[in-house]
């Protein structure tokens, strides 16, 4: 028996399926870099590594797929906060966390810091275009309400203040705008999986059960990671595994949980867009 299904629905299904695909991508090839060189300090240190070039390819995937869906929630201006937080964590590299790297350091190789400012020149001008459009279309399309405009006005502030830090004071913002935008990013897709757990109108409850799980363990090991990192304990391990490599494999499999719960609840919902 043939399923009826439109095609808005089927592409709602694989963009969300993509955003699952894009995380296994980055899972499994940061999982052979392990497996050759032995662990990493973090998973966001693959940057300098052979997986480096998935590791940038997989997050700005996951960014795209983030903005592409649509819908009138709260949720979905978040995860259109959470796309930007992405790019950040993709194009600026984490600072090198080794004994070569002193206290106040920058931490970046200098053969790194071109590509920062080419990527971050490009990005800040597209985000000028694409918060324009966004504001047009939503205009013509009249789909515009508080909620677009909260959440353009949102996005704007957040790369003003990137490329304002940037501008201001370059070495800071190499050596900690990676991890801002990484709490950034998953402290957001925690919210919003507070939010979906908390909507007894719109989700079965054995839903709400997962989404409340994912959101504990993201902002709960968030919360941990930030203490590490204010302790200027970022080198800690567990078991000869550094804290903050476990820490980060934690929230990227809830991150594809929350995705995979997503994408079965929504499966064959009449409006695929994340609903009102």
């Amino acid at each position: 028996m043939r399923i009826r299904t439109t095609s808005t629905q089927r592409t709602y299904r694989y963009v969300r399926l993509s955003i699952v695909a894009a995380t296994l991508v980055l899972a499994v090839s940061v999982g052979l870099e392990v497996a050759r060189a032995g662990v990493l300090p973090s998973i966001s240190a693959a940057f300098y590594t052979p997986a480096g070039d998935l590791f940038v390819g997989s997050l700005c995937a996951i960014a795209l797929a983030l903005l592409v869906l649509s819908g009138r929630s709260i949720e979905q201006g978040l995860l259109d906060v959470a796309a930007v937080f992405a790019l950040v964590v993709a194009l600026v590299p984490t600072p090198i966390s080794d004994a070569s790297c002193e206290v106040g350091a920058v931490c970046v190789p200098p053969a790194a810091v071109p590509g920062v400012i080419n990527n971050g020149v490009s990005v800040a001008s597209l985000s000028v275009v694409v918060l324009i459009s966004a504001a047009v279309l939503a205009r013509t399309q009249g789909s515009a309400g508080w909620g677009t405009v909260v959440t353009l006005l949102g996005i704007a502030l957040i790369v003003a203040g990137f490329v304002t830090w940037a501008l201001s004071d370059f070495p800071t913002f190499l050596r900690g705008a990676h991890n801002v935008a990484a709490v950034g990013f998953f402290s957001v897709i925690g919210v919003v999986a507070a939010v979906s757990a908390w909507r007894p109108q719109r989700s079965l409850r054995h839903f709400r059960v997962l989404y409340a799980v994912v959101a504990v363990g993201i902002l709960g090991v968030l919360l941990a990671l930030v203490a590490v990192l204010v302790a200027g304990a970022a080198t800690a391990t567990v078991g000869g595994v550094p804290v903050i490599f476990l820490g980060e494999s934690v929230v990227v499999t809830l991150f594809a949980v929350f995705w995979l719960v997503q994408t079965v609840e929504l499966w064959d919902a009449p409006d695929p867009a994340l609903r009102a």
